[in-house]
């Protein structure tokens, strides 16, 4: 039976799901995973300063809400109040950048949420290009 649910973000852990060293610096995405169906996903999401992110897909439409922070998407700025849709099939466009001061996104997937990267290759020598470092985590 449909309902109506209620959800506070204080209510969730974070979940550090991508760790780089930018030098000796250790940058994270954090998530709070607020929903999680087979139809949709809804996710609270930290990037910390300089975070760089793959260009990639996902496996169903994604919509990004920025609320705070700003962060580029291949030459697209983003500031709060931004709003981005990617639709099944599509990708980014280039990398995902975070700002200085970092960013703070609202995510809502429509189904499958598992990433597909548009060239991993070309991505890991960016961050060699850049000294970034990717460090396994598990979560």
């Amino acid at each position: 039976m449909p309902a109506v649910h209620f959800r506070h973000i204080d209510d969730f852990d974070w979940k550090e799901v991508i760790v780089q060293m930018h030098g000796d610096k250790r940058v994270t995405t954090q998530l709070k995973f607020l929903e999680m169906s087979p139809t949709r996903t809804v996710i609270y999401t930290h990037y910390d300063a300089g975070m760089t992110l793959e260009e990639h897909g996902h496996s169903s439409d994604h919509v990004l809400f920025i609320l705070k922070g700003m962060v580029t998407i291949g030459e697209q700025e983003c500031p709060p109040g931004m709003m981005v849709l990617l639709e099944h099939g599509a990708t980014f466009g280039g990398p995902i950048v975070a700002g200085p001061e970092g960013c703070e996104l609202i995510e809502f997937y429509t189904g499958d949420i598992t990433p597909v990267p548009k060239d991993r290759e070309a991505f890991h020598a960016m961050l060699d290009e850049r000294g970034i470092k990717q460090v396994p985590v598990n979560f």
